[in-house]
């Protein structure tokens, strides 16, 4: 695939939207900026605070402001404004609210997004595409290699597949320890970050198993669970070293893909009532 130079952020990645504000959010190059757009009567603790929960935003913000006039107050009584070509650099524990009649705009490239991520604290249920991997002989690598070196190669592979969940627009759910797990609102793009992250494994010399499964999950704050959570980890568990496993449902999500894949057949998972149909990527 060859490497994106650029992005136009009239075409973003997501859009996120609660009362009175949108937040357009593009990322490249390991780089997230967010368009945000606040309208006329718009405030964070009347619109955006009783729904998480909590009485100030408690996200770090830093961008520039495009248009507009907001207010801001902080935890301990400073208030100030922001206007058309300020630079600003937020502390966490603040509120904010337009002024005026025209919309406010900022572009953030600190806290763009997560300033909307404590919705997610309300559960709510959602089809996504996961994406286990897991370090084969990690115990055994670790001793021979000791502790110094095994965590610098840990290190090393987490942030190269932290981004390569980044360049597939996936979101990094958690790292597993020798692993990690992540979604994707697309099969096809979770298959080949799979295959990326393999590729990533070898040019460290090291070797991964990965799985790749849909289903509906339950979002609750920054984690999420549901029976597809363990059907990818046990789909993990049966994978050979270097191999991408993907489950049926996955395959016919991915159909359009040009992806090819291998039949393994109905596997029995550990802990599960049914067998599943899973599949070996192959290209």
């Amino acid at each position: 695939m060859s490497q994106v130079y650029r992005r136009n952020v009239d075409e973003p990645d997501e859009v996120i939207e609660v009362e009175r504000a949108r937040s357009e959010i593009t990322s490249l190059g390991g780089v997230t900026l967010s368009h945000d757009i606040q309208e006329p009567g718009w405030r964070w603790a009347e619109h955006v605070g009783p729904v998480v929960g909590t009485g100030w935003c408690e996200t770090h913000h830093v961008g520039y402001v495009l248009k507009g006039h907001m207010r801001m107050l902080m935890k301990d009584g400073t208030e100030f404004d922001l206007r058309p070509g300020d630079l600003m650099d937020i502390p966490a524990g603040h509120d904010g609210w337009v002024l005026g009649d025209e919309p406010c705009e900022m572009l953030i490239w600190m806290g763009g997004k997560t300033w909307l991520s404590p919705l997610h604290t309300l559960k709510e249920r959602v089809l996504v595409t996961l994406l286990f991997t897991d370090i084969v002989d990690s115990t055994g690598l670790a001793s021979r290699l000791g502790d110094q070196r095994w965590t610098d190669l840990l290190a090393s592979h987490d942030q190269r597949i932290a981004d390569a969940v980044d360049r597939y627009r996936g979101q990094m759910v958690k790292l597993t320890g020798d692993g990690v797990l992540a979604v994707f609102d697309g099969a096809a793009r979770a298959i080949r970050c799979a295959m990326a992250c393999q590729q990533v494994a070898k040019d460290l010399d090291l070797n991964i198993r990965a799985a790749v499964h849909t289903g509906e999950v339950e979002l609750a704050g920054d984690e999420i669970h549901g029976l597809a959570v363990h059907e990818a980890s046990r789909m993990m568990s049966q994978a050979e070293p270097g191999e991408v496993l993907v489950s049926d449902f996955t395959k016919v999500f991915a159909a359009d893909s040009e992806l090819q894949f291998e039949d393994k057949g109905k596997v029995e998972l550990r802990g599960l009532d049914e067998p599943m149909r899973l599949h070996s990527v192959s290209n």
